[in-house]
């Protein structure tokens, strides 16, 4: 007689968590150790994917260390503003893109500031951060300002009105859901040189399925250590924000790195990290519906049920 099956019990699947510590743990121990940008070096691998069910307004918080979703939440509602100065961030006490502008202001004067007194001056002499913290057109002024330019005669151009990314994909999911062009692109050659930092996360396609709204974000390089817990919170606030504002249910977060690395002075955070196991169901409610995704603030999100273990820290390499 054939044994009664066994009910599902959503206990005992595995923890999304692991994918991502597999993930570190394959880059740490047979990753390709190569030079890059910053000096510092790094182990590295070419191609990896992360998958989680945003349903039931789960989120992809690490929980085998803090991860700080307030200041990405910060940081992202920035990106939406299309600002390129780092005063509004440092206002609210978020450090996220300080050492760039810091770095170049160091060298520029050959003083050695500390980032706090930086931070404050930019803060509070408007003058100073007009001069010292502008990125230059980094993620939000490609979301929502895409430059774009127009004859102006004798085979001159002039600049155009801008393109909002963002505005055009939340039209696009309401009225065309079928359509593959549902893309927000930061990656904009011309301007590259210009920018602090080019785009990591680069590009992001969504895509419905009945009334659930999936999500896929393509990295071109990922710090897995202390960018990629911030990235995975991004993408899913980005999808859970994009559903509500189209009457859609979130599905599927998928994200996608290029270059995936560990940098080779974070050894002591990465062997910390991959002792811990994760636990838990961290979720995310949205407690008011904003006219438009350009509508929201920080106390429209709250998180429950996220009990993550110690901080984890690690110098950021600039």
């Amino acid at each position: 007689m054939a044994s009664a099956p066994i009910p599902f019990d959503s206990t005992r699947q595995p923890h999304w968590e692991w994918q991502y510590l597999d993930l570190m743990r394959r880059i740490w121990e047979h990753g390709d150790e190569r030079a890059d940008r910053t000096g510092v070096g790094t182990r590295s691998v070419f191609g990896a994917q992360i998958r989680f069910d945003l349903s039931g307004g789960a989120m992809p918080l690490i929980t085998t260390k803090r991860v700080y979703w307030k200041t990405a939440t910060r940081e992202f509602l920035w990106f939406l503003t299309g600002d390129t100065n780092i005063r509004a961030l440092c206002a609210q006490g978020v450090e996220i893109w300080t050492d760039w502008p810091l770095d170049q202001y160091r060298k520029a004067s050959g003083g050695m500031i500390s980032r706090a007194d930086f931070s404050a001056r930019i803060v509070a002499d408007a003058a100073f951060a007009a001069e010292c913290g502008d990125l230059g057109p980094v993620y939000g002024k490609q979301w929502v300002d895409w430059p774009t330019y127009e004859p102006a005669g004798n085979g001159l151009f002039k600049p155009g009105e801008g393109i909002n990314q963002v505005a055009q994909v939340a039209h696009s999911l309401r009225t065309n859901p079928g359509s593959r062009r549902h893309i927000v692109e930061g990656w904009n050659v011309a301007e590259l040189d210009q920018m602090a930092l080019p785009p990591c996360h680069k590009t992001y396609q969504f895509h419905v399925a009945g009334n659930r709204l999936n999500c896929m974000l393509y990295q071109r390089s990922c710090d897995v250590a202390l960018g990629l817990p911030f990235n995975l919170w991004s993408a899913a606030l980005f999808t859970r924000m994009l559903a509500q504002q189209c009457d859609l249910e979130p599905g599927e977060l998928v994200w996608m790195g290029g270059d995936t690395h560990l940098y080779l002075n974070h050894a002591e955070l990465v062997e910390a990290q991959l002792e811990r196991e994760p636990s838990g169901r961290p979720v995310m409610t949205i407690g008011r519906h904003p006219a438009s995704m350009f509508d929201y603030a920080i106390e429209d999100f709250v998180v429950s049920d996220y009990a993550p273990q110690a901080p984890l820290s690690a110098p950021i390499a600039v």
